[in-house]
């Protein structure tokens, strides 16, 4: 999962992606393209609209993507377009680019650092349906 900053969307997606796949053997991680909050746990908001939802998320930590993950990641899901054109330019092949694609298409989940609680709330609905959708076609449901 990745996004901006790694404190608000992806955590949300990492952990709702963990839970839908918890019987399973995925490894599912999360990153940012920017290195803002690097080893800082996620925004409390994200915290506790997970809690709410049956989800822990408060162990994780913020991290950047680094290049070389895209030769250990199956498949890299971006939560808006801005962040998919940012990594798309620096993919060291073909190959590496073509493991990114939005976490579902035609659409995007808002940033929520700027947020108020109605809007995590909304966001986790959005990430949590592209979740189940991902998880339809990876399941081939």
């Amino acid at each position: 999962m990745l996004c901006l900053d790694n404190i608000s969307r992806c955590p949300l997606a990492e952990g709702i992606l963990k839970d839908k796949l918890s019987n399973k053997n995925y490894y599912i991680d999360s990153a940012g393209t920017a290195a803002y909050h690097i080893g800082r746990y996620p925004d409390v908001r994200s915290i506790e609209v997970a809690v709410k939802n049956s989800i822990d998320i408060s162990d994780q930590k913020a991290r950047k993507f680094e290049i070389n993950d895209s030769q250990r990641i199956d498949k890299i899901l971006v939560m808006d377009r801005k962040n998919l054109s940012d990594l798309k330019r620096p993919a060291p092949s073909d190959k590496a680019a073509n493991k990114l694609s939005p976490l579902w298409e035609n659409n995007e989940a808002p940033g929520l650092y700027y947020g108020d609680d109605n809007h995590f709330n909304t966001v986790f609905e959005i990430i949590d349906r592209a979740c189940y959708t991902f998880v339809g076609k990876l399941l081939n449901l």
